[in-house]
């Protein structure tokens, strides 16, 4: 918990809060990358993979905000100028 003394509905809020950034981290993983399906299970592997799909996503977020992200993952593979695009963005 905390050493911090809070009543009750303070420490509420920070769970709350907490829980609301981590089930939408893991929200968009699944849905954009289907995390829950991958199928590496050895080594270094899962933690790997994870590593590079939460850098892609966060690439993909600060590019191009107006388009939704399936879509930027679609178009990039779909076209090698696109996928510059949003790489060249990276800073």
């Amino acid at each position: 918990m905390s050493s911090r003394p809070l009543e009750a509905s303070a420490y509420l809020q920070a769970a709350r809060a907490h829980w609301s950034i981590e089930n939408g981290l893991h929200w968009l993983l699944d849905v954009v990358f289907d995390e829950d399906r991958a199928r590496n299970r050895k080594d270094h592997g899962p933690e790997n993979l994870a590593i590079l799909r939460k850098l892609t996503l966060n690439v993909l977020q600060r590019a191009r905000p107006g388009i939704s992200i399936r879509r930027k993952r679609k178009r990039s593979g779909w076209s090698n100028d696109f996928a510059r695009s949003i790489l060249g963005q990276m800073r």
